[in-house]
């Protein structure tokens, strides 16, 4: 007996689509305009065909942004993935701390963007900022105006700070979906801690961590705020990412036809490193011998 096809359900989604159509795919359509065209003002536009492609990635100043962009975003998930993990597994699965640890946890993610670029910016002060004002103190030349490296310390500590909590929450949701006849078998197999977060824990977490890694790579790559508030790019272009470089392009020089070439390339960017990520991970996990009863 062959099963009918409704189609009609599709008609449900058109809502959907037209709202991406308008808030994604227009406003994209427009960038591929402006990115094969260059202005005079006046509205006056004339066909540039790929110079401002040509141009970019022949650009050092492209490059370098990228460069830092990608030592940022590896940073951070070499530190905020195993960090995240560690705090979700020491977190406890009943009893009255469970509330307490994911209100608390929960909290750095409430803060705005430019709130957290603030509170930072304030704190890592050497003048009236507590961080800054002990690390003086304690005779350590701290100061992240004027030295790169205090820069990009603070900015990735920063952003520790911020987004950790997105882990550890994803981490501890596959954490207490395991059931608890796992922990049971181990412990008559007398399993180590160790194999049991290898051959258990890990493998149950890896549909979160991919989630957790890309959504980390993507919003680290793509930060703006946060360093903004905090350095402005600087000192120097120290911590000038591609995402600053953008706006300064666009908005403070006001080349339309570069920065829409530059947004594209940046996306495409995105889009090729979430996809590898994606891939690795999932092809990691396929590969991966199942156990009985799974």
């Amino acid at each position: 007996m062959e099963k009918t096809i409704n189609n009609k359900a599709w008609f449900m989604v058109l809502p959907v689509l037209a709202l991406v159509a308008f808030s994604a795919v227009i406003p994209l359509m427009t960038v591929v305009n402006y990115s094969v065209q260059d202005t005079f003002g006046n509205n006056q536009f004339f066909w540039a065909g790929t110079e401002w492609f040509e141009e970019l990635l022949a650009s050092e100043r492209f490059r370098d942004a990228l460069v830092r962009n990608l030592i940022f975003s590896f940073s951070i998930l070499a530190i905020e993935i195993p960090l995240g993990i560690f705090i979700a597994l020491c977190m406890p699965r009943k009893g009255w701390g469970v509330p307490v640890c994911l209100v608390l946890m929960a909290l750095p993610l409430l803060v705005p963007w430019n709130v957290v670029g603030t509170i930072w910016q304030v704190f890592g002060r050497a003048d009236i900022g507590l961080l800054g004002y002990t690390l003086n103190n304690l005779g350590i030349n701290y100061n992240y105006t004027q030295d790169p490296v205090a820069a990009w310390i603070t900015v990735i500590v920063m952003d520790v700070w911020h987004w950790t909590s997105l882990v550890v929450l994803l981490c501890y949701a596959g954490l207490v979906s395991i059931p608890e006849a796992y922990y049971q078998a181990a412990r008559i197999d007398g399993a180590s801690k160790w194999a049991v977060f290898r051959y258990i824990q890990l493998p149950k977490m890896q549909r979160v961590l991919l989630i957790a890694v890309l959504l980390r790579f993507m919003d680290s790559f793509m930060i703006y705020t946060e360093p903004f508030v905090v350095t402005g790019g600087g000192p120097g272009n120290s911590t000038t990412f591609l995402s600053i470089d953008l706006v300064k392009m666009a908005l403070g020089q006001f080349d339309l036809g570069p920065a829409a070439a530059m947004s594209l390339v940046y996306f495409l960017i995105i889009l090729v490193f979430s996809y590898v990520f994606y891939t690795v991970m999932t092809n990691v996990g396929a590969d991966k011998p199942q156990a009985k009863g799974e």
